[in-house]
Order: structure tokens, then C-alpha cells, then sequence
């Protein structure tokens, strides 16, 4: 090869590599991070926390779902129970209301003696009722309130406001915030209007 030839390929090698074009770096945005970068680690780091935080709270919210389940179950598991012994409770009332009370009054030692007995039966009874959240009321002198009572008649009664609770047929009751089983009253009819509920009190006291 002449020292010609050698310049001719050397020539051709220089044009072949100034039109071939030059491959740069590609730009990267700043929000797209190379990956292994402090920022992107950073990023990484706020999804974790954030994941975690959102899981915490998902464990917070089951807890609390989880103790209101156990609470009411604890709460409301004898209410089946409870209106079964109801039943008791009205007949306990039932032979305590037959007997007049100038029968009571004059009553032998061994009728007193069981009149008492059955007294002492019934408030037993009551006190076992309570002790698993079943409470007594007895609403009579107060506003009417359907939640709580079931109206059977109305009473004539210009001496009281209308809508006043006169006479319980049945006492009611109630497993912890919610109605057992309603009273069942009569209801005064006339009178001045009975005044605006005072938020609850309409239950009455527990005997």
C-alpha cells in the first residue's frame, strides 16, 4: 500500500465518523430521579411511612370495631334470656297486686309470711335482672314518649297536661341503652299541654 493509500483511508475513516451521529447521556427530569439517588431513597422512604400509617390506622379502626363487637355481645347476649324472665317477674307482680292491701294488712302469720316471701323473690329477681344491665322503669306522672311506651287508652283527665303518662299497665324495661320491652300505660286526655321532652327522663326510675 502507498503512503497515498494510507491518506485516502484515513480520510474516509474521518468523514465516517463525523456523519456518524453522537449518542449523548439522556436528560433526566428532576421529579424522575436515577434510581439508587438520595431523592428517590427519600421518596421510598414517604411510600413506607405512608403505607405503615394507613395500616396502623386500618389495626386502630378493626380494634375499636372489634371491642364494640365484644361489648354489645357482653351487653345485649341475654336479651333472649332476659325476656323469658320477664314473664316471671310479671306473674311475681300479678299475685302481689291480687292480694288487696286490707287482706295484707289483716293477713295471718303464715299468708303475711308468704306474701313477704314473694316481696323478697320478686326484688331478688329485679337485683339479678340489673346486675346484667335489665333495668325497671316506671313512667307514670310523666310525658308520654313512644320510644319508651305503648299507649293502650287514653284517660280523661283535666286535672294533669295532656299527653301525661296516668296509670302503667305493665312496667317496662331496658337492656342497656336500647327498649326491652316497652311500659304499657294510659295516656291523659285534656288538660294544658304536656311540656317538650327533657331528653331521656321519660324512662322513669328503676324500682
Amino acid at each position: 500500500m502507498t503512503e497515498t493509500d494510507g491518506q485516502k483511508d484515513n480520510n474516509q475513516d474521518t468523514a465516517q465518523a463525523a456523519a456518524d451521529p453522537v449518542v449523548s447521556k439522556p436528560y433526566i427530569m428532576p421529579d424522575d430521579p436515577e434510581e439508587g439517588s438520595n431523592e428517590a431513597l427519600v421518596r421510598e422512604a414517604a411510600d413506607a411511612r405512608d403505607k405503615m400509617l394507613r395500616t396502623l390506622a386500618e389495626m386502630e379502626n378493626l380494634r375499636k370495631r372489634t371491642q364494640k363487637e365484644v361489648a354489645d355481645a357482653r351487653t345485649y347476649g341475654v336479651t333472649s334470656f332476659a325476656r323469658d324472665v320477664l314473664d316471671i317477674a310479671d306473674n311475681l307482680q300479678r299475685a302481689l297486686d291480687a292480694v288487696p292491701a286490707d287482706a295484707r294488712a289483716n293477713a295471718e302469720p303464715g299468708l303475711k309470711a308468704l306474701i313477704e316471701g314473694v316481696e323478697l323473690t320478686e326484688r331478688s329477681l329485679l337485683n339479678a335482672l340489673e346486675k346484667n344491665g335489665v333495668k325497671k322503669f316506671d313512667p307514670k306522672g310523666q310525658k308520654f314518649d313512644p320510644n319508651f311506651q305503648q299507649a293502650m287508652y287514653e284517660v280523661p283527665d283535666p286535672s294533669v297536661p295532656a299527653g301525661t303518662v296516668v296509670q302503667v299497665v305493665q312496667a317496662g324495661f331496658t337492656i342497656g341503652d336500647r327498649v326491652l320491652r316497652p311500659a304499657l300505660v294510659g295516656v291523659a286526655k285534656g288538660g294544658a299541654k304536656a311540656p317538650p321532652s327533657d331528653g331521656g327522663s321519660e324512662t322513669g326510675s328503676v324500682n
